[in-house]
C-alpha cells in the first residue's frame, strides 16, 4: 500500500474528515484574501487614468513674503453618472493634494509639507446654478462646463511658508487631484467601490523645485 492510501495512525475517520474540512476552509479563506488584495490594488490603477495633471509649477508668493505658491492645471470630464448625481443634489468633493520632501541619500526622504485643498461642487434646482466652493470662497455658474473649467485650474495656492526650502539642500514635490468618495452619501460610497464611473483620480505628478525658491 502506498503512503497516500495509508490512513493516518491514531486518527479516526471522523477526525480526518474534520481536518479535511478545516484545510479546505483555510485554503478558501486564503484565496479570498488574495482576490481582495488584488482588487484593492487594481482599483487605484483603474481610477488613476481618469484625471491628468497637465501642468504644475511652484513659485514665490506675489506679496514677497517668501511663501511658496502652486499653480496647476488638470484635465478630466465627469462621467455621465456623476453629472446625473450632481443634478440630483449630490455634492461632489474634489481634493488637490501637494507634498514636499527633502531628499536624503543616506535615509528615507523627509516630508516637509503635506497640504490639501477641497472643492465642493453642487447644483441648486431652485436657481438652476452650479456652485463651486473652497474654504470660505464660493462661485456660482450657469453651466456645469463653466464650473469644471474653474475646478480644473489651481492658481496661487499657498502651500508652504517662508524658509521651508534652503539653497544647499535637494527637494522633490508632487501634486495630484482625486474625487473624495469618503464624503459621498453611504449608498454612493458602496457604488464607488464597484463602479469605475464613481472613481476619479490622477497619478502623482512631480513638480520641479528650483534653488530660486530658497529664501
Amino acid at each position: 500500500m502506498s503512503c497516500a492510501a495509508r490512513p493516518i495512525e491514531g486518527i479516526g475517520a471522523a477526525s480526518r474528515r474534520w481536518w479535511r474540512r478545516l484545510v479546505r476552509r483555510l485554503v478558501a479563506g486564503c484565496s479570498g484574501l488574495v482576490l481582495a488584495g488584488a482588487a484593492a490594488l487594481a482599483a487605484p490603477a483603474m481610477a488613476a487614468d481618469r484625471i491628468t495633471v497637465k501642468a504644475a509649477e511652484l513659485s514665490l508668493a506675489a506679496d514677497g513674503d517668501g511663501a511658496l505658491t502652486l499653480d496647476a492645471a488638470f484635465d478630466f470630464e465627469l462621467p455621465p453618472v456623476l453629472e446625473d448625481a450632481v443634478r440630483r443634489g449630490i455634492a461632489l468633493y474634489f481634493v488637490v493634494e501637494f507634498e514636499l520632501y527633502k531628499t536624503r541619500w543616506y535615509w528615507f526622504d523627509k516630508k516637509l509639507v503635506a497640504a490639501a485643498r477641497t472643492y465642493r461642487l453642487t447644483y441648486s434646482p431652485l436657481t438652476r446654478q452650479y456652485r463651486l466652493a473652497t474654504g470660505a470662497l464660493a462661485q456660482s455658474f450657469d453651466s456645469l462646463a463653466d464650473a469644471l473649467a474653474v475646478l480644473r485650474r489651481v492658481r496661487a495656492w499657498r502651500v508652504a511658508e517662508r524658509g521651508v526650502i534652503r539653497a544647499d539642500d535637494d527637494y522633490k514635490a508632487q501634486v495630484r487631484m482625486r474625487l473624495d468618495t469618503s464624503q459621498l452619501p453611504r449608498p454612493f460610497q458602496i457604488n464607488a467601490l464597484t463602479n469605475r464611473d464613481w472613481t476619479l483620480a490622477s497619478d502623482w505628478r512631480n513638480v520641479q523645485v528650483s534653488a530660486d525658491l530658497a529664501k
